[in-house]
């Protein structure tokens, strides 16, 4: 089934969505929104002109209006952080360009699902999920899904197996309190101990797997990608596009996107990522894994770094 889906902002990652989903059959529809209109503009016409390789699709660069009826949003807006900028400093400009823009969209398109990107993205989701007067299973932040892709990608280069035969996820906020919660991450309903004995036995030798260092390589590589080549995008239009597919499809799926807590985990009012059934009518709630004492306080610590961000800004 293809889909009306409006995007705002049209930097480095909003126009890589808008042309990764022209590539797919995704959307029949796009509009792409920016305030600097002569950047949206050149960014469709770079991208329509690439489209008559593939079944007819309507893009344009528009306005607020122009999303009338959107079946999905998806907001991208928002500056990157500035050398010497706090992470605070950043969340009170980017939810100020979020307040602007909210009662704006959400006006045309009241009955779309909204996918929050921009950063820092758990915060923005709180603040658009308090605003905008959105059903809260229409409001889905892009989370730790990129992540867990990431600790995805890591996993399968270590073990050599590939990355769709990988349970493994990461929680929290997306960024510095984001963890991995162990106890549940497994190679096809194996642990991964386990998968290591196997290996072994089979002739294969793995070196031991440095967890650690695992966490560290899913928290430093959006840092690494900025520092060589000034910013990331490409991993992240493709997690938001499969959301958008999730969005279309004909049942659930289990991911880690980011929304409001209700007690889970004895954790209320603030949103972070964790299990989360997702499909066609937006979020259906949660799935309670199985964790530790000590993961249950990681993601708790989570909870509590973001809640304080939300405590400094004006909403």
């Amino acid at each position: 089934m293809s889909s009306k889906i409006t995007i705002i902002g049209a930097g480095s990652v909003g126009a890589t969505i808008a042309y990764t989903l022209s590539s797919s059959d995704l959307a029949s529809e796009i509009v792409l929104i920016d305030i600097n209109k002569d950047k949206a503009e050149g960014e469709v016409l770079d991208i329509i002109q690439g489209t008559s390789f593939r079944s007819p699709i309507s893009m344009i660069s528009g306005d607020y209006e122009d999303a009338k009826d959107s079946d999905i949003v998806i907001i991208t807006s928002g500056i990157a952080r500035k050398p010497g900028q706090t992470r605070i400093e950043l969340a009170q400009t980017n939810v100020n360009i979020l307040k602007d823009i909210t009662p704006r969209i959400v006006k045309e398109a009241p009955n779309a699902k909204y996918i929050i990107v921009s950063n820092p993205v758990d915060v923005m989701t709180y603040v658009f999920t308090k605003i905008s007067g959105i059903p809260e299973n229409q409001i889905i932040g892009s989370g730790t899904m990129l992540d867990t892709a990431r600790l995805r990608c890591g996993l399968s280069q270590h073990f050599g197996v590939a990355q769709n035969n990988i349970h493994a996820y990461v929680f929290g906020e997306h960024g510095d309190t984001a963890f991995i919660p162990w106890t549940g991450a497994y190679i096809s309903g194996v642990s991964l101990e386990e998968y290591a004995e196997i290996a072994k036995s089979q002739g294969r030798e793995l070196e031991p797997l440095d967890k650690d260092a695992m966490v560290e390589y899913v928290h430093k590589s959006g840092g690494k990608i900025i520092a060589k080549k000034g910013a990331t995008f490409y991993a992240v239009s493709v997690t938001v596009c499969r959301l958008v597919e999730l969005l279309v499809a004909a049942s659930d799926t289990v991911v880690t996107v980011s929304s409001m807590m209700h007690g889970e985990y004895g954790i209320e009012d603030v949103c972070l990522s964790t299990l989360t059934l997702v499909g066609p009518n937006g979020i259906q709630g949660k799935i309670p894994m199985r964790m530790s004492k000590t993961e249950i306080a990681q993601l708790k610590k989570s909870a509590d770094a973001l809640k304080a961000v939300i405590a400094e800004i004006e909403l």
